[in-house]
């Protein structure tokens, strides 16, 4: 029988070489503030769950500030499923009307917001799990899409319900919390001038929470390597001009362009640099925080 080497732990001298190389990455990023969106089938693998929890634990221990945000599609279609509420999607945005946004803040705020508080406090850490609606931190307005009729090229409005995108991210909460050992967990509920509840994409969300906290780096975890280059390889490093060129070219395409350019306006807006990552991969967070060559594909000015 082969032998699983995947969970052999290295030997002592190994352990301290990779602390002494780690430990100028925590001098550099100590004091400073990472937005990490947590998603992806990274958030159904309860090893991986358990990992990602000491992590950001860890994170917090060596003077780090890690912010949380969190998706939930998948859990939030399960639930919609068994209450029998049909739900549908347009460009891969969920069309949310008024009972299924009422089941997307119940998963996203409730269930699935506090498990992953609960696994940051079991792991030692202090977690406290926020909506976008606690202290107003997400302001939100409805999120407008058009799409042309290719028949005839008419361009219509796409009424998507209570979709919505941040308008202001209220940092008062976050900067209170950045004092002390407590580590936020956001949900990306947001709220609309009337009261009303938007749901947010959560890779938008926490690039809005990156550009306002001025974070150092935002790190959205997803189910791909990073994104690859016209060679089909993954690119360790990109410009934000490179980046930019590879969607105009192609290269970048589907799902993964909303996400570079969710990583573009955050730069854009001030922070130092976004990160797309396997969040399958154990570890990735401090692979790519402690290590040279890092994870995935960081994104960065220029």
């Amino acid at each position: 029988m082969n032998e699983d080497k995947t969970n052999i732990a290295p030997g002592p001298l190994t352990q301290a070489k990779i602390l002494s190389e780690a430990l100028p990455y925590m001098r550099r990023h100590a004091g400073k503030t990472i937005v990490v969106k947590y998603g992806g089938h990274a958030m159904g693998d309860d090893q991986l769950a358990e990992k990602f929890a000491n992590d950001i634990v860890l994170l917090k221990h060596v003077g780090i500030h890690p912010i949380v945000v969190h998706g939930g599609g998948p859990q939030i279609g399960d639930m919609l499923e068994r209450l029998k509420i049909k739900s549908s999607f347009i460009d891969g945005l969920r069309v949310t009307d008024a009972a299924t946004v009422e089941v997307v803040e119940m998963v996203l705020a409730g269930t699935i917001n506090k498990e992953i508080a609960s696994a940051i406090n079991q792991a030692g850490g202090f977690a406290v799990g926020l909506s976008g609606k606690d202290g107003r931190l997400i302001e939100a307005v409805k999120l407008r899409r058009t799409k042309r009729d290719p028949d005839s090229n008419i361009e219509k409005i796409l009424d998507l319900g209570f979709v919505g995108e941040p308008k202001k991210i209220n940092t008062h909460v976050l900067d209170m919390f950045q004092k002390t050992d407590v580590i936020p967990v956001v949900a990306p509920i947001g709220t609309g001038a009337r009261g009303e509840t938007f749901n947010i994409n959560a890779d938008t969300a926490a690039g809005a929470i990156a550009e306002a906290m001025g974070a150092e780096r935002l790190l959205l975890l997803t189910d791909v390597a990073g994104v690859l280059d016209g060679d089909g390889a993954l690119a360790q490093t990109l410009s934000t001009n490179d980046a930019k060129k590879l969607i105009n070219d192609g290269v970048i395409d589907g799902g993964m362009i909303p996400k570079v350019e969710t990583c573009l306006n955050a730069i854009d807006g001030g922070v130092g640099g976004a990160v797309i990552i396997d969040g399958r991969v154990p570890h990735a967070m401090l692979l790519e925080l402690f290590t040279e060559h890092g994870a995935g594909t960081l994104i960065e000015p220029g």
